[in-house]
């Protein structure tokens, strides 16, 4: 149970510190974009994120879904195709997983606009997004720039999340505080969202 006990405490602590260091400026943009949006139901939107974050991104685009949006997730089958004031949503740690960005510059290249989720807004995905989200945390690659970052802005010193675990469990707190956001600002109930439930279940 220690160590149980000892990550839990450690993945909570770290979220609470990042939620106090996000930059307001970046998180406003991701919102009002999403606002703006929402009564055009010619717009689409494609989140994406390998492995992991991939998951985290699911998570995020079903309760996009349950607020009304028209709504994808990369590797899909039903994935139409993206065009022009379509949003992608990215979501990368390192910002520099080949597929992630390789899908973000196709996006660009048809006129979407990509929202970016990662630690890194200078890396390739970073820089090529109209916004940009910074979420700390540690990445599942090995950085030692990543981890002192870590260290001297949210005071931990040897992680016991491994890999990615810090970042995609930060992001995903993030996106579901970004669903609470855009619940009020759209003026959505609980029950609107349940109603959009999948009502076929096993």
């Amino acid at each position: 149970m220690e160590y149980v006990l000892r990550t839990m405490h450690e993945i909570a602590n770290f979220i609470l510190k990042v939620s106090k260091i996000l930059k307001e400026e970046q998180v406003e943009a991701m919102i009002n974009l999403l606002v703006e949006v929402y009564n055009k139901k010619n717009t689409k939107i494609l989140v994406m994120g390998a492995g992991r974050s991939g998951l985290v991104g699911r998570a995020f685009a079903m309760r996009l879904m349950h607020l009304g949006y028209n709504v994808y997730v990369l590797g899909d089958t039903i994935v139409p195709s993206i065009g022009k004031d379509d949003i992608v949503i990215a979501i990368s740690g390192s910002g520099r997983t080949k597929l992630i960005v390789t899908a973000a510059e196709a996006a660009k290249k048809v006129g979407a606009k990509v929202i970016a989720i990662t630690s890194y807004p200078d890396s390739p995905l970073g820089k090529l997004a109209d916004i940009v989200v910074e979420i700390p945390g540690r990445t599942k690659i090995a950085d030692t720039e990543l981890d002192y970052f870590a260290r001297q802005i949210l005071g931990i010193h040897e992680p016991l999340a491994p890999l990615g675990t810090l970042f995609e469990d930060t992001a995903l707190a993030f996106l579901d505080g970004v669903t609470v956001e855009l619940m009020h600002r759209l003026g959505k109930t609980e029950d609107e969202l349940r109603a959009r439930h999948a009502n076929i279940e096993l």
